[in-house]
């Protein structure tokens, strides 16, 4: 999937350019592969998996794909969000994430080179998807047409506890701040509001359109 390059009118200086640029510098590193190759590694052995050269690669090609995609699917949701009315709430995620790419105190550091783009890009994606599945629950449709749940299912597992967990709090309270779950409700049919009272997660439908999931089972990666 290309890069793109984007600005975003009116959001607060959102652009894409300067998060391609990272992406690019630390997929230019000759070190990358073998950095993710090695954490794959790690990650398969935790569940007890004993994965061949091949399946090292397929999954560090797969994190590739998920990180590669990000400034994407940022041009999609917002175009999205702006076609339904969810500018506002829209601009906030994507304030808190352009901020999350910037700053150098991550929860994986920047200077572990691709390795410390892992965070950036589930905190990306996992946002934009859980503002899709609100809206999914109030139209029927998802907010933009690719599914990332699966991909995001699995990109938590290769980051791992205990940041996995503090990314989801970074994701779950940019969300609240947005207003989000509120925008949305608004826009629901009396019937529909009622799911908004229930506890709905962002790991609770179909596969990912963009990225092979299914090719990382000798991970470990693909297992509830």
């Amino acid at each position: 999937m290309p890069l793109i390059t984007m600005q975003y009118t009116g959001m607060a200086g959102m652009e894409n350019t300067e998060i391609e640029q990272m992406i690019a510098t630390r997929f230019a590193d000759p070190h990358a592969a073998a950095d993710l190759n090695e954490l794959l590694a790690g990650v398969a052995g935790r569940t007890g998996a004993n994965p061949s050269d091949t399946e090292l690669t397929r999954g560090a090609s797969f994190i590739y794909s998920y990180i590669e995609q990000v400034p994407y699917m940022l041009t999609v949701a917002w175009t999205s969000a702006r076609s339904v009315g969810l500018e506002t709430e829209m601009a906030s995620i994507l304030k808190m994430v352009r901020s999350y790419w910037v700053k150098d105190d991550d929860v994986i550091p920047d200077n572990l080179g691709i390795i410390g783009l892992l965070d950036d890009a589930y905190c990306s994606l996992s946002s934009l998807q859980t503002l899709s599945d609100f809206y999914q629950m109030q139209t029927g449709k998802y907010l933009f047409p690719d599914d990332l749940t699966a991909a995001n299912r699995i990109f938590r597992k290769i980051i791992g506890e205990p940041y996995a967990t503090e990314l989801d709090g970074i994701v779950s309270n940019a969300v609240k701040a947005a207003q989000v779950k509120e925008a949305v409700k608004l826009l629901a049919t009396p019937e529909k509001q009622s799911l908004f009272d229930g506890h709905a997660t962002i790991w609770n439908h179909g596969p990912v359109s963009e990225v092979p999931v299914t090719q990382l089972s000798g991970l470990g990666l693909t297992e509830d």
